[in-house]
């Protein structure tokens, strides 16, 4: 089940249904299946809240995956700060919506076993991504 939560920030508008058979969708091409995902959508100051309590970091992130899945079912909860997520997209000159949808899919990659911390990393993460999205606009 894919849950749509808030903290200290309204609910953005995104289409729930389509997001959630997205996130199905993806997950399925990793060969995995979908158990318990909440997305708890939060501004800077929770974001760098749980940041500080959880992962000893201080400093603002886009998203911060809390991963719970086991062998072949992804499970977590991810924060995403839509404020961050605000600012990222006017930084890359790229719609907030765009922008809102890469962390989104970002997050369940991260369930899916895909990392982006190490070298050469980061441009697998954005290749995973990047088909993502080209799935979702495919699809609908």
């Amino acid at each position: 089940m894919i849950t749509f939560q808030t903290i200290n920030v309204a609910m953005p508008a995104i289409d729930q249904p389509r997001i959630k058979a997205w996130v199905q969708s993806v997950a399925e091409d990793y060969g995995r299946r979908v158990g318990e995902v909440a997305y708890i959508f939060v501004d800077d100051e929770e974001i760098l809240r749980v940041n500080r309590q959880f992962l000893q970091h201080d400093y603002y992130t886009d998203i911060i995956t809390f991963d719970d899945s086991t062998a072949t079912c992804i499970s977590g909860d991810l924060f995403i700060s839509l404020d961050t997520v605000r600012s990222n997209a006017e930084g890359l000159g790229v719609p907030y919506e765009q922008e809102l949808l890469r962390v989104i899919i970002h997050g369940i990659l991260h369930l899916c076993g895909i990392n982006d911390k190490g070298p050469g990393e980061r441009e697998i993460m954005e290749a995973a991504e990047n088909k993502a999205l080209l799935k979702l606009r495919i699809e609908n």
